[in-house]
């Protein structure tokens, strides 16, 4: 059986190279009527592109673990009767949707795949060199040189993937997210008593009434300075960015679950702040560890829609459900 573990890989630096263009030709037309004709050579062909193309059927970047020197072939040599050279073989990369592209230098983004399909020129291929024809003119009748092809174009990329998911759970490590998403899904965690314990974000279908459905995604613990590159750093928080919302997972036995939560909103905000934009829901987690007085006594610090659950005992998992369908379907019901 596959360790889908394992398998997630959501990172990878690749070299490529696109190919070269091929020489043009400076051949001279030649035939037993005409000894000394005119030139008559092609244009070398381009080299082949490097090309990324979005595949909804990819959900990691494991292909391309083991596979990090790309190349494109090289544009053929033009040939004589004005005969162009072929061009190079264009490489296609297949990429999960939710994958961006960065220089791996500069980590400046080039693009990100988005929709089944999409292409993207990563390298252009050498463009052929033009043939001993295009030089003739009215001084120069018989030009005996040709253009060689421009070299192809190299170097090394970042490819990040984004997990797309329905529902988010962001919190602090060993706040129960995992064990939340192991209480509503199918998916099976690792679950420890310690910090985190989740390296990988890990997904699950979520059942609903009436035979539907939603997707949900633990996401590596956020620790405050996650997004200045502590602890897990930011390689995690692009996952947030394709969800439709996010739970927001704070500890009943915290000191503080307010400024916990108010510490995961800095985080997020200094990431990106546009995802604060999304629809939102703070889960107190662990619930059964607190008495109905402290219960209370937490609902009248908090200004923010909020629900209180125990995913060991499966209290308020019903009420979490319904709530995080409401989020999903505010737009339709509008």
């Amino acid at each position: 059986m596959r360790n889908l573990k394992n398998n997630f890989i959501d990172y990878v630096k690749i070299y490529t190279k696109s190919g070269n263009g091929g020489k043009g030709s400076a051949h001279f037309f030649r035939s037993r009527n005409q000894p000394r004709g005119g030139p008559d050579g092609g244009d070398g062909g381009r080299g082949g592109h490097i090309i990324l193309r979005g595949n909804s059927n990819l959900w990691t970047l494991l292909h391309l673990k083991f596979t990090k020197h790309i190349k494109a072939g090289h544009g053929g040599d033009g040939g004589k009767s004005r005969s162009s050279g072929a061009d190079g073989k264009d490489i296609y990369i297949d990429v999960p949707i939710g994958t961006i592209v960065k220089d791996a230098t500069t980590q400046t983004m080039l693009f990100e795949i988005i929709f089944d399909k999409q292409e993207f020129i990563l390298l252009k291929g050498g463009l052929g060199g033009r043939g001993n024809v295009h030089f003739k003119n009215s001084i120069r009748q018989s030009p005996r040189y040709a253009q060689p092809g421009l070299s192809g174009l190299e170097g090394e990329h970042v490819l990040e993937l984004k997990v797309l998911a329905d529902v988010g759970l962001v919190g602090f490590p060993n706040v129960g997210k995992s064990t939340l998403l192991a209480s509503l899904t199918a998916a099976k965690p690792k679950i420890a008593d310690y910090e985190f314990t989740t390296l990988t974000p890990n997904l699950g279908i979520v059942q609903y009434r009436d035979l539907n459905s939603f997707i949900m995604a633990d996401i590596p613990g956020i620790i405050e300075g996650a997004s200045s590159g502590k602890g897990l750093g930011y390689r995690f928080l692009r996952h947030i960015e394709r969800n439709s919302c996010l739970l927001f997972l704070v500890s009943s036995d915290s000191n503080d679950p307010y400024n916990d939560y108010q510490t995961l909103v800095k985080e997020l905000k200094k990431y990106n702040p546009d995802l604060l934009n999304k629809d939102r829901l703070l889960v107190i987690t662990k619930s059964d560890l607190i008495n109905n007085d402290t219960r209370k006594t937490i609902s009248n610090q908090l200004s923010i829609r909020h629900v209180f659950i125990s995913s060991i005992t499966n209290k308020g998992l019903e009420i979490l459900k319904d709530k995080i369908w409401s989020l999903l379907n505010k737009k339709n019901d509008d």
